[in-house]
C-alpha cells in the first residue's frame, strides 16, 4: 500500500500559500511592500490555492510604522487582483493584531472591517490556549459570514509530545472546543518548528478520529524538521498545509512548496500544482526580494536554528532578546537569558512562547539574570499573572504570584473569567482622544490598536507630517538595514 493511501483522507492535499505574510515576515522582517505583490498577483490567482495569506500578524504593526502604508488598504488592493483564491489572516484573538487584551467593541468592529476589506478566512488563535479570548472573534467572523478556522498554539515541556501540560489528550480536547464553538476548521500552530514527524503523526490521527471539520497543519522550517513533519501529517490524513514559494521558504519561514509537490506527484494527496508555473513565480519573487535583503538574519551561516530543539525559543522571540541585551551592553549574557528563559516560563505557569506572550517571558528573564530572580517585573508580567491575558496552561506558582502582586494596582486576587469582561468599552473614548486626525473607522481602529505609532502614521498619511527617508525607502541602494 502507498504511504500516502490511507482510509482517512485520500483527497488531494490543499495549501494555503503564506508567502505575502508570513514567508515574508519570517525572513525579511515583514518588509515586503504590496507593490512587489502586485506584478505576480494575477499569476498567484492561478495556482489552485486553498487559500493565499495576506495580513494579519506583524503586517498591520509593520505597514503602518515603517512602510508608511495604510494597512487597511493592502487587502483592497489585491483582492482587484485575486479574485478566485480566498483570502486568510492569522488574527491574535482578542488581542486582534496588537499586544494587548482590546474590549469587545474594537474586536467587533475590526472584524467587521476586515472582512469589509476582502479577508475570508480567519484563523484565530489566543496565546495562552485559552479559547474565553477567542470567543468574540469567532462568533463575529460567522456572523459576517465568513469562514472561521481555529487554532491551537503547539508547545513542549520536553522535547516531545506528552509530560504533564502538552499531551495528545490536551489538543484533543481543545480542538474538539473549538468546533463545537463553530470553527470551520481547526489548525495547529506550531510557530517554533517544535512538531516532530512521529508527533504530527500521532496527533493528526488522533485529531483526524474525532473532528468533523478540516484540519489543518502551520509549522516553520526553523528547526529542521518541517518537511519530514508535513511528510508523516499527509500521511495521517491532515487535509491542508502551510506553504511558501521556495525564495521565500524554508529558515524560519514555512517549508518551500515546489519539493513537497514533486513528493506527493503521483500519489492520491497529489495536490496537482503545476511547478513550472511555481519556478516562474519563484524567479520573480528571487529578483525582487534582493532589495529586502538588509533585513534578513546575518548573523549565522546556517538555515537552521538547531538550538531551538532544546531552548524551543521562536526566531522573532530571539530577535527580541538580543535587541533588548544589546540595549543593555549585555550580548555576552544571552546564554543566560536563553538558561533562564525555561525555567522562568515553568514558574508562569508553561505558556506558549507566542506573541505577545513570548515578549513578557523573554522580557522577564533578561531582567532574572541582569538584576536577580523577579528583583525587578514588567507591568505586563504583572497583567498576566492577574489573568488580563487568560488563563495558564499550569497554575503560575502560588509565591511568586503572592510576590509579583503584592503592590500591583488591581489588586493581589487573581481574575478568574474571561479577561475581556473586565474592559469597559473603547472606542467612543478614543475616537474623542484622537478627534478630526481619524476621518474613517479604519484610522480610528489603527489609533486604538497602535495609540502613538497609529497618529503618527495618521499625520504621515494626511499630509501633516513629512515621512521620514526611511519609510520612503523603495530600492536595495535607498535601503541601510536594520
Amino acid at each position: 500500500m502507498d504511504a500516502c493511501e490511507n482510509e482517512l483522507a485520500p483527497l488531494p492535499l490543499k495549501i494555503q500559500d503564506n508567502t505575502f505574510r508570513d514567508g515574508h515576515q519570517s525572513i525579511f522582517a515583514t518588509r515586503m511592500r504590496t507593490e512587489d505583490m502586485i506584478p505576480i498577483a494575477e499569476r498567484m490567482d492561478e495556482v489552485g490555492f486553498w487559500a493565499i495569506e495576506v495580513w494579519g500578524g506583524a503586517t498591520f504593526d509593520t505597514m503602518h510604522r515603517f512602510l508608511a502604508e495604510d494597512p487597511w488598504e493592502r487587502p483592497r488592493a489585491l483582492k482587484r487582483y485575486i479574485k478566485k483564491t480566498p483570502f486568510s489572516m492569522l488574527l491574535r484573538g482578542q488581542n486582534l493584531v496588537g499586544y494587548r487584551h482590546y474590549a469587545d467593541d474594537v474586536v467587533n468592529a475590526f472584524v467587521d472591517k476586515a472582512c469589509e476589506i476582502g479577508i475570508d478566512i480567519f484563523r484565530i488563535f489566543d496565546a495562552l490556549n485559552d479559547l474565553r479570548n477567542v470567543e468574540s472573534s469567532l462568533k463575529r467572523v460567522k456572523k459576517n459570514g465568513k469562514y472561521a478556522e481555529g487554532a491551537i498554539c503547539y508547545s513542549l515541556t520536553g522535547k516531545h509530545l506528552g509530560g504533564d501540560v502538552y499531551t495528545l489528550e490536551y489538543y484533543v480536547a481543545k480542538c474538539r472546543d473549538l468546533e463545537a464553538m463553530g470553527a470551520d476548521s481547526i489548525c495547529i500552530k506550531d510557530m517554533a518548528g517544535l512538531l516532530s514527524p512521529y508527533d504530527a503523526y500521532n496527533l493528526v490521527r488522533a485529531l483526524k478520529e474525532v473532528l468533523a471539520v478540516p484540519l489543518h497543519l502551520h509549522t516553520h522550517y526553523t528547526s529542521g524538521m518541517a518537511s519530514m513533519t508535513y511528510l508523516k501529517a499527509i500521511e495521517a490524513g491532515v487535509d491542508i498545509v502551510d506553504t511558501c514559494i521556495a525564495p521565500f521558504a524554508m529558515r524560519s519561514s514555512m517549508p518551500a512548496l515546489e519539493p513537497l509537490l514533486v513528493t506527493l506527484q503521483d500519489t492520491p494527496r497529489d495536490p496537482h500544482l503545476d511547478i513550472s508555473f511555481l519556478l516562474n513565480l519563484g524567479k520573480y519573487l528571487e529578483k525582487m526580494a534582493a532589495k529586502y535583503r538588509p533585513f534578513k538574519a546575518s548573523n549565522k551561516v546556517s538555515v537552521l536554528d538547531e538550538g531551538v530543539l532544546v531552548h524551543q525559543i521562536p526566531g522573532g522571540m530571539i530577535s527580541n532578546l538580543v535587541s533588548q541585551l544589546k540595549d543593555m551592553k549585555a550580548l555576552d549574557r544571552l546564554d543566560e537569558v536563553y538558561d533562564e528563559i525555561p525555567a522562568t516560563r515553568r514558574d508562569l505557569g508553561n505558556p506558549p512562547l507566542v506573541t505577545p506572550i513570548s515578549q513578557i517571558i523573554g522580557a522577564q528573564a533578561v531582567m532574572n539574570v541582569l538584576f536577580g530572580k523577579y528583583k525587578m517585573v514588567t507591568n505586563q508580567l504583572k497583567d498576566l499573572v492577574y489573568g488580563l491575558y487568560g488563563k495558564t496552561p499550569s497554575p503560575v506558582d502560588p509565591e511568586l504570584q503572592k510576590k509579583i502582586l503584592k503592590n500591583y494596582r488591581r489588586g493581589r486576587t487573581p481574575i478568574t473569567g474571561r479577561p475581556a469582561d473586565y474592559l469597559g468599552p473603547e472606542l467612543d473614548e478614543m475616537r474623542a482622544k484622537i478627534g478630526p486626525l481619524a476621518k474613517n473607522d479604519e484610522d480610528l481602529l489603527t489609533y486604538v490598536l497602535y495609540p502613538q505609532t497609529g497618529e503618527q502614521f495618521l499625520k504621515w498619511k494626511y499630509g501633516l507630517e513629512p515621512k521620514p527617508d526611511a519609510v520612503k525607502a523603495r530600492t536595495i541602494d535607498d535601503i541601510k538595514g536594520p
